[in-house]
């Protein structure tokens, strides 16, 4: 259903998760190209078979003994809120659907999403039209 999120959306896999040799331990990771945000390393091909997963934070492994992608995109996602993090502006469509949908935190005002321009709306235009679609496909 991410994946389906992330294509919905636009919006780049490799920027919230990266397949790495179901083999690797934490130090053998290559750190260059992981965004400082939180980031999860899929030990496997895919996230679908893969068996164990990895959480990383500002560029560094955080949980190395994750055992399934629920629980890592759980990790991961509150994350932003322990550590206080903005989402990053290309993955903030992705992000707000689930903080809003799946983990049903809907605040009144503001955005995690980190913003240069001076207005900022209080829900994504692309998410509301999702749930807006999502709520009348439930009505039909």
């Amino acid at each position: 259903m991410l994946l389906l999120l992330l294509a919905h959306f636009g919006e780049n896999e490799q920027l919230l998760f990266r397949c790495v040799e179901m083999t690797s331990h934490a130090e053998e990771v290559e750190m260059d190209d992981v965004p400082p945000t939180p980031f999860i390393i899929v030990c496997g091909s895919s996230c679908f078979s893969a068996e164990m997963f990895m959480l990383s934070i500002d560029k560094n492994i955080v949980n190395d003994k994750i055992s399934s992608f629920t629980s890592a995109i759980c990790l991961m996602f509150g994350s932003y809120f322990c550590f206080n993090i903005h989402y990053p502006v290309e993955l903030r469509s992705t992000l707000e659907f689930l903080q809003r949908c799946f983990f049903s935190i809907n605040p009144e005002r503001g955005t995690k999403v980190e913003s240069k321009k001076k207005k900022v709306l209080s829900v994504n235009p692309r998410v509301l039209s999702l749930i807006t679609d999502i709520a009348d496909h439930e009505w039909i």
